[in-house]
């Protein structure tokens, strides 16, 4: 086994992890093993997992428990008793770089944290317009929660600076340490880096981990709606996980 594993979890992502599993076998670094967990999919999504063959071990797990923290937590914590180290993160609807893995790898030999990366908009859900709204609610939900005083307290041992789940690499000692993602549907983002900062101040930011995201959630939710979910106002009477 590698000692760098990558957890991608998935729900109802037939459609999409396709090009995941892609992306992430166009890697420049693929000496990592794959850990696919399944949340309980109704659709194909493990099947597609199970059909792929990559330059890199694949595992599918399920996980029953239903919303994104408890996949994602189950990942890691199945990841790190089979002797994973460094655990990387991205999400069954997105498109990591060629780089992302290596760039991920880099920083967390560099920090011996947390590393998070920088997310862009795919560019097969919006055109121009939706790709820039994007880019726009990204900015103000880092700037907003700089500024939030529930994140400028003193016991933080790093400042607050935006994280995205699907974006993300940790060492195995420090997921443990933090108490690791918290078990819930999303969102769990801050949460979880909130645990990192009570932890650690070895919290890195590397511009070379670039993730595409999936931008629909606009679509699901509107332009008020989606603003209103990135500024942490929650999903209001909508699904906390569009699909």
């Amino acid at each position: 086994m590698t000692s760098l594993w990558v957890i991608v979890p998935a729900y109802n992502e037939a459609a999409r992890i396709g090009a995941t599993l892609e992306a992430l076998a166009a890697q420049t670094d693929t000496d990592f093993t794959l850990l696919v967990v399944d949340n309980g999919s109704t659709d194909a999504t493990r099947s597609t997992v199970e059909n792929f063959h990559g330059p890199f071990p694949t595992y599918v797990i399920t996980e029953r428990e239903k919303g994104v923290g408890c996949a994602v937590d189950t990942g890691f914590r199945h990841a790190i008793a089979a002797g994973a180290v460094h655990l990387a993160r991205t999400d069954a609807d997105c498109l990591p770089a060629p780089g992302w893995v290596a760039a991920a790898r880099a920083a967390l030999v560099s920090s011996q944290g947390l590393a998070c990366g920088r997310i862009t908009a795919r560019r097969d859900e919006h055109g121009p317009l939706g790709r820039a709204f994007f880019r726009v609610l990204v900015t103000l939900a880092a700037s907003f929660g700089r500024v939030r005083p529930a994140h400028r307290s003193s016991e933080y041992k790093a400042p607050y600076r935006m994280h995205a789940g699907n974006n993300m690499a940790i060492t195995a000692s420090l997921y443990e340490a933090c108490g690791g993602m918290p078990r819930r549907p999303s969102p769990t983002d801050r949460t979880f880096l909130n645990r990192v900062r009570r932890t650690t101040p070895a919290i890195v930011h590397s511009r070379h981990m670039v993730v595409a995201n999936s931008t629909r959630r606009i679509k699901a939710y509107g332009v008020v709606g989606t603003a209103r979910w990135y500024l942490d106002q929650g999903s209001g009477s909508h699904s906390a996980d569009p699909r």
